[in-house]
C-alpha cells in the first residue's frame, strides 16, 4: 500500500500538479488525492472554468520504484459528482420527433422498426403499426376526449363533412371541412362546432327607435 507520507502527498507533489495546470485552465483548491498503487496517483483540484460547474481537474503523476522524484503523466478535466453534464447520448432517428422533419432532410425507416413488415417485397405495416396509428389518433387533438369533442353538440361521424375510412380504420374518417379540421383524421366520434347539423341562428328582432319629436 503507499505511504500517505509518499511523495505523492507532499507539497512537492502539489507543486508540480499545478505547474502542469498553469497552462491550461483556471485552477482551484486542491480536492483530494488518490494513490493507484506505489507508483501512481491522481491529484484532484477545482476547475473553475466557465461553463464548467462543479467539474475537477485531475493530474496523475508518476514515480519510478525507490524515487520521490514525481513526474506528470496525464491532465484531464473530469466531471464531479455535483458537476454539470450532457445527458446519455441517444442515437440520431431515436431523437426526432414529430415536427423535426424538413422538406430536404432524407429519414429511411429503421430496419427492426416495429410498425413496418416485409410483405412480398414490400413493406407495409404490421399489426403493431396498425394498433400505434389507432392509439396516437384516438389520443391525439382529433380523439373522441378532445376539448372539441367535449364540447361538440353532434359527433363528427353524422357529419356531411365527414369522409369515413373503411376496414381496420372504420371509426375514423377525414374531415373537407376547410374552416374546422380539413384534411386531418378525425375519430368518429370527436367534434366540432361546424358540424353540419348545427342550426343557424335566428336573426335579431331589429327595434325601430322611438322619436318623442314626433308627438
Amino acid at each position: 500500500m503507499p505511504r500517505r507520507n509518499g511523495p505523492f502527498f507532499s507539497p512537492a507533489a502539489l507543486d508540480v500538479a499545478r505547474s502542469a495546470l498553469e497552462d491550461v485552465g483556471q485552477v482551484g483548491r486542491h480536492l483530494g488525492t488518490q494513490a493507484h498503487g506505489r507508483d501512481a496517483a491522481t491529484l484532484r483540484f477545482e476547475a473553475h472554468e466557465p461553463g464548467y460547474a462543479g467539474w475537477e481537474w485531475h493530474v496523475v503523476l508518476a514515480c519510478a520504484p525507490g524515487s520521490d522524484h514525481v513526474t506528470v503523466n496525464e491532465v484531464a478535466l473530469m466531471p464531479g459528482q455535483e458537476a454539470l453534464k450532457a445527458p446519455e447520448w441517444v442515437p440520431y432517428e431515436e431523437r426526432l420527433r414529430k415536427g423535426d422533419l424538413t422538406p430536404e432532410m432524407l429519414l429511411p425507416p429503421r430496419a427492426d422498426d416495429p410498425h413496418l413488415e416485409d410483405v412480398g417485397g414490400q413493406m407495409l405495416l404490421s399489426p403493431r403499426g396498425w394498433k400505434d396509428a389507432r392509439e396516437r389518433w384516438r389520443s391525439g387533438k382529433f380523439g373522441p376526449q378532445s376539448v372539441f369533442a367535449r364540447h361538440a353538440a353532434h359527433p363528427c361521424g353524422t357529419c356531411g363533412f365527414y369522409i369515413e375510412l373503411e376496414g381496420k380504420l372504420d371509426e375514423f374518417g377525414i374531415c373537407a371541412n376547410e374552416i374546422a379540421a380539413d384534411g386531418h383524421v378525425v375519430h368518429e366520434r370527436n367534434g366540432c362546432g361546424a358540424h353540419t347539423l348545427t342550426p343557424a341562428k335566428e336573426k335579431a328582432t331589429t327595434i325601430q327607435p322611438f322619436d318623442d319629436e314626433q308627438f
